[in-house]
């Protein structure tokens, strides 16, 4: 097995959650994904929605959308789903859209988590409903072959939020709309967003294309996280390419990555370290720059 494999393993075995170190053995060991389900459950709230710093910056128990986009993402990438949960969940979102009355939309957080440790960047904006991360959500839950009312009315949101070409304010609201876009049934008017969106990627703020930009943002590697990824067009082989080197010379000796913000705590620090970690590894090896394996 790869040494920098091996090494990214040992961090994760050593730092990183149990939500984390479940999905490297489904993602590498072959291990079930009933596993990842049942660490997700103890994250979900009797309202049905997730909390309790499932996203790390904010160490809040309340339910959240931004948590409970978490959760999805973390079924996806297990090649899980249960009825219940995301049922649950759905349930949880509507209700969220209801109360803020935004057509659908729902917002990334509320501001009970200003009773707990947050990162800086987590402030009044994330109160606002917005495609950031009601697209996001919505092309999860497709992805996950769902199917609940809410999803209707959000679905139309993003449409109208997209078509009028509101998606340009930050590389978060981009990533959500790619989303959206990927896995919306409609692929036609999903097709001609994209494209239009594609015409117009030096436009978004925090897209960092050239590998070593600096401060914050993402990375070609973000969008197109594997091989086979449907946004992989979007970039040069060229771009892809540096961004792997950058990724693959960025591991640290203690086997992990690192993170590019101030996090809240040490504890939210290393759980933040074991999720990019994964991601590092499950990205190198999916276009060859690692070799896993036992």
């Amino acid at each position: 097995m790869d040494d920098a494999f091996t090494a990214g393993e040992r961090f994760i075995s050593k730092q990183a959650r149990l939500l984390d170190r479940r999905l490297f053995a489904t993602c590498f060991l072959g291990a079930p994904a009933t596993g990842v389900v049942d660490a997700l459950r103890g994250y979900q709230n009797s309202d049905g929605g997730f909390g309790h710093g499932l996203e790390p910056d904010k160490r809040c128990p309340a339910s959240l959308p931004i948590d409970v986009e978490v959760a999805f993402h973390a079924l996806v990438t297990a090649g899980a789903s249960d009825e219940t949960m995301v049922r649950r969940a759905c349930d949880f979102l509507a209700r969220t859209a209801a109360d803020v009355g935004a057509s659908g939309a729902v917002p990334p957080a509320f501001p009970v988590i200003e009773e707990f440790p947050r990162a800086a960047h987590w402030t009044e904006w994330t109160y606002e409903p917005g495609i950031n991360p009601t697209a996001g959500l919505v092309g999860l839950l497709y992805q996950l072959g769902a199917d609940h009312p809410w999803m209707a009315q959000a679905t139309e949101y993003c449409w109208e939020k997209l078509e009028s070409g509101q998606v340009l304010d930050g590389v978060h609201t981009f990533s959500e709309a790619l989303i959206f876009l990927e896995h919306v049934p409609d692929r036609e008017r999903a097709d001609r967003c994209a494209a239009e969106l594609a015409s117009r990627l030096t436009e978004v703020p925090g897209l960092h294309l050239d590998p070593d930009a600096e401060g914050y943002g993402l990375s070609p590697l973000h969008f197109a996280p594997t091989a086979k990824s449907r946004w992989r067009e979007l970039f040069t082989a060229g771009q892809i390419e540096a961004h792997l080197d950058k990724l693959a010379a960025k591991q640290q000796p203690d086997g992990g990555w690192t993170i590019s913000w101030e996090p809240p705590s040490k504890a939210s620090e290393l759980e933040w370290r074991g999720i990019v970690t994964l991601d590092a590894l499950r990205t190198l090896t999916s276009y060859g720059r690692l070799t896993a394996g036992r």
